[in-house]
């Protein structure tokens, strides 16, 4: 085995192990939630996913890598340059779910929409996993493995698309029918509110997946030249840390109430 496929493996496993981890915490929260009905420890869970999927997948740390002398015009700099555009955007764009956060904070305190349970577990799962297969794929096109790229980016769409059909085909609908609707009154505002924006970005990151999915698939991305590639893997797991902390907030903290 070569060098390099060694590399390969080794980002592959730590991107499994990663997912374990999160599957793990989720699976607890669910179980604090049916039977405890902690708010502290739920927040501490989202923190730690968070920060799992913040450093090992979306690689903040990359954001303090040196330019080491390298020319302006360079490849590596402009990677460098656009990646801290990218994170910029991300950061204003947190203002935005961070706002939507202290909105049902302020209108429903400890207490959440009546909505189902196992069905906003399944969502989560699909979104999680999603993110899997999007660091698999990203992982692959940096070892300039198109072939499992292109794999892994598609099954990352399909789920994208299936965690979409759950929310607005399926859940919303389930909602409704049970009497929570936008106008039902604070809770049915805040659940459509958040999960309609989440959603709306969710099919945002469809589309970049998509036309990368596209150029991969035409061949225009190596091992050295995959910026494109990278920027729609941290965006989808952008989407991802988002629902790691909507999820909670809407499905597990607080007394159910229509």
């Amino acid at each position: 085995m070569t060098q390099h496929t060694q590399t390969k493996s080794a980002s592959w496993n730590q991107g499994l192990l990663i997912f374990i981890y999160l599957a793990v915490l989720t699976g607890l929260e669910f179980f604090i939630a049916l039977t405890m009905d902690s708010a502290p420890l739920l927040v501490l869970m989202a923190l730690v996913k968070a920060a799992l999927v913040l450093y090992y997948y979306m690689h903040v740390y990359r954001l303090n890598e040196e330019d080491a002398g390298h020319d302006h015009h360079s490849l590596y700099f402009k990677t460098g340059t656009n990646r801290l555009g990218l994170w910029l955007f991300l950061l204003s764009d947190s203002f935005v779910f961070g706002g939507l956060m202290v909105t049902r904070i302020n209108l429903l305190g400890l207490t959440r929409p009546e909505l189902n349970q196992l069905l906003g577990l399944g969502v989560t799962a699909v979104l999680l996993i999603s993110s899997f297969f999007m660091n698999r794929g990203e992982t692959a096109m940096a070892h300039g493995d198109r072939k499992a790229f292109v794999m892994n980016t598609a099954v990352t769409l399909v789920l994208g698309v299936a965690f979409l059909v759950g929310v607005v085909a399926v859940e919303w609908q389930t909602a409704i029918h049970e009497g929570l609707t936008p106008d039902s009154g604070a809770p049915g505002a805040v659940f459509f509110m958040m999960t309609g924006m989440h959603a709306f970005h969710v099919l945002t990151g469809v589309i970049f997946l998509i036309v990368v999915l596209r150029n991969g698939l035409r061949g225009l991305y190596s091992e050295e030249k995959h910026w494109a590639v990278e920027a729609a893997a941290v965006y989808w797991h952008f989407i991802d840390v988002v629902w790691i902390f909507f999820y909670p907030a809407l499905y597990l903290i607080g007394k159910a109430v229509l």
